[in-house]
């Protein structure tokens, strides 16, 4: 059966769209338009009370019952046990996958979206919180580089929904002022999972809606404003 992904061409939803064709799961796009308020129309509220993409219905679950489930972390344990790959059977294995999942999405994530709002859509730009998240970034990136000095991916010698969570946020470096030649255990990494055609294949979904160019009030409004906390 198809799972139905609600997405849009973001870091947390690349991580799904990368997922399901790592794992070879039919699945169909339900294009979630984030910059014009969709995320809060009442079909998607159903499916997420965050209003958050990606969320995903799989009318094929635990014991063939429909399940459906939000945050990027649970749908990427989720599908990896639906598979029976990307997660380490070994249990010690699935924790240090667990541990550096949870990393990005505790750190990784939150930090570098920060960053991002702060340096490119804020429209004050504040030096204290873009230096406070920028310096955060690289720490991250220190981390990540001192991890995979001594290890092939983020779980260990196997690749994993770890690599998968992390990768499309180390993406693009440039946009958070980072030159990855300065964490070469990151950037083998990077180059690497960059060159998989399952993630040139999930990057690719929705792509022809990917923003570009400065961001309107309108979309500004929609993600960062008053609307995102009025009651649906």
């Amino acid at each position: 059966m198809t799972i139905d992904v609600w997405s849009w061409p973001t870091p947390n939803g690349h991580k799904v769209h990368i997922a399901l064709e790592e794992l070879e799961l039919p699945y169909r796009v339900v294009p979630v338009n984030i910059g014009k308020g969709e995320q809060f129309n009442p079909e998607f509220l159903e499916i997420t009370p965050n209003h958050r993409i990606p969320a995903i219905v799989d009318p094929d679950g635990p014991d063939g019952q429909r399940i459906q489930l939000f945050e990027s972390g649970a749908i990427l344990i989720y599908l990896a046990e639906k598979a029976g790959r990307l997660i380490p059977a070994d249990a010690a294995a699935r924790y240090t996958c667990l541990q550096w999942l949870i990393f990005q999405m505790g750190g990784v994530g939150p930090m570098f979206g920060q960053y991002n709002h702060f340096a490119a859509y804020a429209p004050e730009k504040l030096p204290y919180a873009i230096e406070r998240y920028g310096n955060e970034v690289r720490r991250l990136h220190r981390v990540l580089d001192k991890r995979l000095g001594t290890s092939a991916y983020l779980a260990g010698d196997e690749y994993s929904i770890a690599d998968i969570a992390t990768f499309p946020w180390v993406r693009n470096p440039d946009r958070r002022g980072i030159d990855l030649s300065e964490y070469p255990a990151v950037k083998r990494w990077h180059d690497t999972i960059a060159a998989r055609p399952a993630v040139q294949r999930g990057v690719a979904v929705l792509s022809e809606n990917q923003r570009s160019g400065p961001m309107s009030d309108a979309e500004r409004e929609q993600l960062f404003g008053k609307t995102q906390f009025q009651a649906r």
